[in-house]
């Protein structure tokens, strides 16, 4: 690897032993908090479908969010760069995971952006610059499942 190095550390701690840790599989709770120093507790469990809590985060949606919210920094760099003013951004993702053979994978998030410009002239660079994003994101760029990209710009 050439280049710079960063490292990120988490420390992720269970909180669902029930008094009998695991001993059943149906008895032990999936709650877990999620830790980074100097930062709010992320109270995460499994998705409901795998006997989660639905008020909690769940792995599943952390993924989506991850690839949602890099896609969204980067974007958001571009168009600083091209000096594109973006004046509002929003996106609600969606993933698919698949069980298959005891496990699950995702076999494709996809992103809705709706983008606010300043300046309608750029409507067609701003929605040509989601594709340069999602080939810079980090995250897009590790994972081995498609990410589409239904964006919509709306002119401020």
């Amino acid at each position: 690897m050439s280049g710079r190095e960063h490292h990120y550390e988490i420390t992720m701690r269970w909180t669902g032993n029930t008094g009998k840790g695991t001993a059943n599989y149906r008895e032990y709770g999936r709650d877990h908090d999620l830790i980074a120093e100097g930062k709010p507790v992320i109270q995460a469990s499994a998705d409901p479908a795998f006997r989660g809590q639905p008020e909690r985060w769940n792995p599943e949606e952390l993924l989506v969010a991850a690839l949602a919210d890099c896609h969204m920094l980067t974007y958001l760099s571009l168009c600083a760069r091209e000096r594109l003013v973006v004046t509002a951004y929003e996106d609600t993702a969606t993933g698919t995971m698949a069980e298959e053979g005891g496990g699950g994978r995702f076999t494709e998030v996809t992103l809705s952006p709706v983008v606010t410009i300043a300046d309608p002239a750029l409507a067609d660079r701003a929605m040509e610059l989601h594709h340069d994003a999602n080939q810079d994101c980090f995250i897009a760029r590790s994972v081995d499942f498609p990410v589409q990209h239904r964006p919509t710009i709306r002119s401020a």
